[in-house]
């Protein structure tokens, strides 16, 4: 017993620590450094030495799980995905997902006005794992789109897990318990109450939170003023004299559906937008993957599937697998357009200048106002059937004045005219500052505060620094502009998922992207966007509706450049504080020696024998 106390005191002389080394308190606590105190050591008096806890062996076997709570935002597209991908990937956890409106579909529950639909072709605008052989159109309607997620939601048995009608309205996180604490609100009650998660999860969505375009005095008006994202169900515009502003995918969507019912229509145009020849015209036109195919697929004028095409469509798997990965395959090509000065570029440009200039008729006040002179992409590139041509009609105006003020009895141009109206409709989009809607306030304070006098930067689209265990869909550059967003939330879904199951498997309290790991990814977004139309001067919600700001609202590459990104999950990137921070050992989670697969009589516990175990790393 004497040589050990000996021992003791030699290792505890060996163990003090020189002043300069002192830690000194800060406001942030590293819990897994001992708190030395501000003094300074002498050289006459021995430090206070504060040790850990022995180590001790988790009791339990490698791949053991802790039970968590998920609480997501949002029951549209990337919400219901995120359901499911959970419930086949993950065991232990408890989620519920919080949804404002009364029912699910996010944007496509939201917006009714005639005419919307998807601009992304219908077979590929759906989840790769519930395919519908019977879409009616090449571009599904709105109504069917909401029919769809109402359908998925039914089937796979959702509604235990979403809560309609309530709304997320606060968020903070508790570094010390590594939850969120929420505020919700149950909105057919009007009662607030509380809940904690230790993950959230955003699905809220980038292109629902609609604006009213900043005009003075619109408040004003006597008639009829109506968004398109929130469209009353009882207008009716027959015979009345209607100003449409704005010319975004919403406006040219509805113009050319109520053009022939109105009396007149005044179509206030800000900005020229590159409007392409009908989708279909154009991939034969291309050459492109879907050329070939397309000529065995028949439609009507409309662009209906007719019924034969629809039940060979249902009877013949191989055809239509076939069908979509080679529009996909197709509308993954995009991207070469976008790219400043490439080929592609330059051929589609010509090609939809002369498009758009012959459905304008040669009309020249018509093709200056509506031809752009910035690069094609610069804008969202929009497929609008029938819009130009509806623009020549007798009873249709574009007026590319500007709009001074709205008066009671309509809007007041800047010259001075007052244009009578009975109605006015805005197709002027929707805040897309990705400043949250709700505080979030996480280790660096109110996410709202910084995204207001900042440039939004995250992380690979999908977390942000300085916020723990919070995942988004379609965040600061995320690929909002690359295709279908069935397939992309499939994708993002899978990574947060993979992420939640390496904390509940590997003792994390605590995950969060590095400062220095979202100031570098920031940094490949700043220096490659230039590369792109996207950057190009010209107003665009890409560049959060200004002329040359930042592009924040895409990825920097095409669509499969997305995929590929998450196919790994960067773990070198990212700060962890862990469940045990009293010893701090990551490897805490290697447990008792054995693993979870040899112990679980269900488990394949010699899956390492399969033929494929070795197979490449991208596949």
């Amino acid at each position: 017993m004497r040589n050990i106390t000996k021992l003791q005191r030699r290792i505890s002389r060996l163990l003090a620590i020189p002043s300069s080394m002192t830690r000194h308190k800060t406001d942030r606590k590293d819990p897994h450094v001992p708190d030395y105190g501000e003094k300074s050591i002498s050289n006459t008096k021995a430090p206070e030495i504060v040790s850990k806890p022995p180590y001790t062996i988790r009791e339990a076997p490698l791949g053991t799980t802790k039970h968590v709570r998920i609480v997501g935002i949002g029951a549209g597209a990337s919400g219901i995905n995120m359901i499911r991908t959970l419930r086949r990937n993950i065991a232990d956890y408890e989620f519920v997902t919080y949804e404002k409106n009364e029912k699910v579909g996010g944007t496509w529950f939201e917006n009714r006005y005639p005419g919307c639909r998807c601009d992304v072709p219908s077979h590929n605008y759906q989840f790769s794992w519930r395919p519908n052989p019977e879409w009616s159109n090449f571009f599904a309607p709105a109504e069917e789109i909401e029919q769809y997620l109402d359908l998925v939601c039914e089937e796979e048995g959702m509604s235990d897990a979403i809560k309609t009608r309530h709304k997320v309205v606060g968020a903070w996180w508790d570094e010390d318990r590594g939850l969120w604490d929420l505020s919700v609100v149950d909105l057919e009650t009007g009662q607030e109450f509380r809940d904690n998660a230790n993950f959230l999860i955003n699905a809220s969505g980038i292109l629902n939170n609609w604006r009213w375009p900043d005009i003075p005095g619109i408040n004003n008006f006597k008639g009829n003023l109506i968004h398109t994202a929130s469209w009353p169900k009882d207008f009716d515009y027959a015979n009345k004299t209607v100003a449409l502003i704005g010319n975004g995918s919403s406006g040219i969507q509805l113009l050319p559906t109520i053009q022939p019912g109105v009396k007149k229509l005044y179509h206030f145009v800000r900005t020229p937008t590159w409007i392409i020849p009908p989708r279909i015209l154009s991939m034969k036109v291309m050459g492109g993957p879907a050329k070939d195919i397309l000529s065995e697929i028949e439609l009507d004028e409309k662009e209906n599937f007719t019924q034969q095409q629809i039940e060979r469509f249902k009877s013949d798997p191989a055809f239509y697998r076939k069908f979509i990965k080679t529009i996909e395959k197709d509308s993954n090509g995009a991207f070469a357009l976008i790219v400043n000065g490439s080929p592609a570029q330059k051929f589609a440009t010509s090609k939809v200048a002369e498009y758009m200039k012959a459905a304008l008729g040669g009309d020249e006040r018509l093709c200056k106002a509506l031809i752009p002179q910035f690069p094609l992409g610069c804008r969202r590139i929009t497929p609008a059937p029938g819009y130009l041509e509806a623009l020549r009609a007798p009873n249709i105006e574009v007026i590319i004045e500007g709009i001074a003020a709205v008066v009671p009895e309509g809007i007041q141009l800047e010259s001075g005219e007052v244009i009578k109206l009975d109605a006015i409709i805005c197709a002027t989009g929707f805040d897309t500052s990705f400043v949250p809607r709700f505080p979030i306030v996480g280790r660096h304070g109110n996410v709202q505060d910084a995204m207001k006098i900042e440039t939004p930067r995250g992380y690979m689209s999908c977390a942000l620094a300085g916020v723990p265990n919070y995942f988004t869909f379609l965040g600061p550059n995320g690929p909002i502009g690359h295709g279908s967003v069935f397939t992309l939330s499939e994708h993002i879904a899978r990574y947060i998922t993979r992420i939640i199951a390496k904390c509940q498997k590997e003792g994390i309290k605590a995950i969060v992207p590095s400062d220095a790991a979202v100031e570098d990814y920031s940094q490949h977004v700043t220096t490659f966007m230039p590369r792109t139309a996207w950057a190009s001067p010209g107003k665009s919600w890409f560049k959060g509706g200004t002329e040359d700001g930042p592009v924040t609202a895409l990825h920097p590459g095409s669509r499969v450049h997305f995929f590929h990104m998450l196919e790994h999950f960067r773990g070198e990137d990212f700060d962890y504080v862990y469940d045990n921070p009293a010893h701090g050992n990551r490897f805490h989670y290697l447990g008792n020696g054995f693993s979870a697969r040899e112990l679980d009589p269900n488990a394949d516990s010699t899956w390492y024998l399969e033929k494929d175990v070795d197979g490449p790393v991208y596949t």
